[in-house]
């Protein structure tokens, strides 16, 4: 199911570099862009709103600053747990994909 999530998002960005008037749409109302593209469900958690930034534009580097993430609410594996109680550093993917949830997290296949 990930694959057809990672192929869903592909299709999104895909479009959005040919299509000028898709971008434009994807720009004003992301979610309502998406699903009508893709035919998928996108449900975003509570009090959270999608933000596409057109990053297009190769004279500019863009750096995204995240959200400071709730370390009171971060749930570890039991890998990562280990990791830590013997020292060792955690996986920088594996913590930022606990936490910031991606797009591919809110598509409901």
């Amino acid at each position: 199911m990930e694959d057809k999530k990672e192929q869903i998002i592909q299709t999104v960005i895909s479009k959005a570099w040919e299509d000028v008037d898709f971008r434009k749409d994807l720009l004003a109302n992301p979610v309502a862009a998406i699903e009508r593209l893709t035919g998928v469900e996108v449900i975003l958690p509570e009090g959270k709103e999608l933000i596409i930034v057109d990053q297009t534009d190769k004279s500019k580097v863009y750096v995204n600053i995240p959200a400071e993430p709730e370390m009171d609410n971060i749930e570890l594996t039991e890998d990562q747990l280990e990791a830590i109680a013997g020292g060792g550093q955690m996986i920088w993917k594996d913590l930022a994909d606990a936490m910031f949830p991606a797009l591919k997290d809110c598509i409901k296949i």
